[in-house]
């Protein structure tokens, strides 16, 4: 009896410090910090030393070890250990929108940091995954062999099988969607790394020319993700990546794409009430509204007005001013789509609404639904509701984010925070082991998974904390990926500002260093004490059997007002011929030619190299 009452006693302050935090207002970057914590403990691979979930070690070292192939990284999917291409991809390009389109809110927040760097992890594995351009690995582990399991990322002893498409098993929506991951990133990584952004640009218009000439659905050519990620289609993965190309390079080749396929791909006909990673329609039609409401529709704006159409479709269907088609709700509020994971529909939902809000303050302009001209200020709202009910504004007062509020799921589906961490308990979880010892435990999880959006309650609100209920206990990567946009968003609006966490990396790419453009991404060195901007291109590109090599232009300026003189720089990471710089007597030293040894206030010279594999560091050693 005593423990009911203290059971009872516990259940009722937490609804009170519940009703507190709704009086006040949510914490929004509280929750944004959290989001972010997400995709670390989702991590395959080598872990950095800063990592901050620290039950996770490393895993997945030898993924590809049996094709030939490094795909060591990237992502696990959700509560299992499979890496699949297409959700994976989907998040990477949804996490770099928020990036782009709320660059200031998540930089006044200080988290612009863990943003990239949770980006440049899946962006890394891609690249590593494209190893030509008609071949991009879309696969590692078997989602069968994986799910009779229950044991940690570093106990795996489930075939990590690896799956390719190539000319002859084509993925056009698997490759799209990389193809829009990688661009929408280089927009990201652009004013922080200029050569990481242009190789992603790189690897993204080979990928688009792949999907584009080689068509076919990717479950078709990989049966084994048939029943885990069925594809619909492929056509809105194609408008969707050249719509990325074209935000990305401002060719009006993958506009006039766009356009002339509006038609035929479904973009202008198709109007629907989900976005997710397997249906982009809506997104698309955002992203192009965008555009159109910018001003830059040219001679294509009357085909860009038909997108902006469905896209306040979408929108008017979320308000439930669409005439009757409307979304469904649940009592307490929810965007309702599916039993399966419902969250991640809302989440993606309230995402696009808060982009499109956004841009449509931005343009002076309402949306138009049948029921009128909508302030934007409404889609807001919607956002804002949505994401409310996530952290505990709801029937059962529960927040559906791991780790966030006084009262949140403590049985989720997912192995790695059900299962007592390799630092703690060294000893080996067996397959079978895992589910008689930890699977089956009616204790909370050893290991709290800060920031996982769980799959959530059904359409009546109803929901049980049950590690068996993976449709509703379980988080996945592309349920959680909107959220980092939409609460760095509600949060700058809400009014309060201020650090998370104690500090933010520097942006870069996660597991690739040498990509590091020293000017922006390094810690301060004489590089930057010193007057001296990099700038870093990739001129060329070309294959030779394996190996792509890459033609790099460095360019040295002198911003200062004074003249530099005898400036001698530090390449590491060299591996090829360099043209442009005189090797000095210490290892990996260089200096300007005699000729050039004065920089004159605002001039500039270049040097060059062509090398395969990563970016050379480029740092200053001295100078007078």
């Amino acid at each position: 009896m005593k423990n009911l009452n203290l059971a009872g006693l516990c259940l009722l302050l937490g609804m009170l410090v519940l009703e507190a935090l709704i009086a006040e207002g949510f914490n929004y970057g509280d929750a944004l910090d959290k989001t972010l914590m997400f995709f670390e403990a989702q991590r395959s691979g080598k872990l950095p030393a800063n990592q901050r979930v620290k039950w996770r070690g490393d895993s997945g070292l030898k993924d590809g070890y049996l094709q030939g192939v490094n795909l060591v990284g990237g992502y696990y999917d959700a509560g299992d250990h499979v890496k699949f291409g297409l959700p994976m991809a989907y998040t990477v390009t949804m996490l770099a929108w928020g990036a782009i389109d709320f660059r200031k809110e998540l930089t006044d927040l200080d988290q612009m940091g863990y943003a990239l760097w949770s980006i440049g992890w899946g962006t890394d594995y891609f690249m590593k995954a494209h190893t030509q351009p008609n071949v991009l690995w879309a696969q590692v582990g078997d989602g069968d062999s994986d799910h009779y399991c229950w044991e940690r990322a570093e106990d795996m002893t489930t075939p990590r099988t690896a799956y390719k498409l190539d000319q002859n098993h084509p993925g056009s929506d698997l490759a799209g969607e990389t193809a829009a991951a990688l661009a929408a990133s280089a927009i990201a990584f652009k004013p922080y790394n200029s050569s990481y952004s242009n190789l992603l640009l790189l690897h993204a218009k080979q990928l688009f020319t792949f999907a584009d000439r080689y068509r076919g659905l990717y479950d078709d050519s990989i049966q084994n993700a048939k029943q885990f990620y069925t594809s619909s289609g492929y056509s809105d993965e194609l408008l969707w990546a050249a719509a990325w190309l074209y935000r990305a390079t401002d060719d009006e080749y993958f506009l006039k794409y766009v356009v002339d396929n509006a038609v035929y791909m479904g973009g202008t006909g198709w109007g629907v009430k989900e976005f997710s990673w397997d249906n982009k329609y809506a997104g698309v039609q955002i992203l192009l509204s965008q555009i159109l409401l910018e001003g830059r529709g040219g001679a294509y704006t009357s085909t860009l007005k038909q997108y902006q159409a469905k896209a306040n479709y979408f929108a008017c269907a979320c308000l439930q001013k669409n005439d009757g088609y409307n979304i469904h709700k649940t009592p307490g509020g929810l965007m309702y789509v599916r039993e399966w994971n419902n969250l991640q529909y809302a989440s993606a939902a309230a995402f696009l609404l808060a982009v499109y809000s956004d841009s449509l303050s931005a343009a002076n302009a309402k949306l138009t639904c049948p029921e009128g001209q909508i302030p934007p200020q409404e889609l807001l709202d919607f956002a804002r509701s949505q994401a409310d009910y996530f952290l505990g504004k709801n029937p059962k007062s529960m927040s559906y984010l791991v780790g966030y509020g006084p009262q949140y799921p403590i049985h989720v589906h997912h192995r790695g925070s059900s299962i007592a961490s390799i630092f703690s308990l060294q000893s080996t979880v067996q397959c079978v082991q895992g589910f008689e010892a930890w699977y089956r435990r009616p204790e909370g999880n050893p290991n709290v998974i800060y920031g996982a959006l769980v799959g959530g309650p059904d359409q009546n609100d109803n929901f049980s904390d049950d590690r068996s209920n993976y449709e509703q206990t379980e988080p996945t990567l592309s349920g959680c990926a909107p959220l980092v946009g939409l609460f760095s968003k509600l949060q700058s609006v809400s009014g309060a500002a201020g650090n998370y966490h104690e500090k933010a990396p520097v942006p870069h790419p996660a597991t690739q260093p040498s990509y590091h453009e020293t000017r922006k991404t390094q810690e301060p060195s004489k590089s930057q004490e010193a007057p001296v901007e990099f700038l870093h291109s990739i001129t060329k590109t070309w294959t030779v059997g394996p190996t792509t090599y890459y033609r790099h232009r460095v360019i040295i300026k002198n911003k200062s007002e004074k003249p530099i003189k005898d400036l001698k720089l530090v390449i590491e990471g060299l591996t090829g011929s360099i043209w442009g710089l005189i090797p000095a007597q210490q290892r990996n030293t260089y200096e300007l030619p005699q000729w050039q040894k004065v920089l004159q206030p605002g001039s500039e010279c270049s040097f060059v190299y062509v090398q395969g594999g990563p970016q050379a560091k480029v740092t200053v050693q001295s100078y007078n």
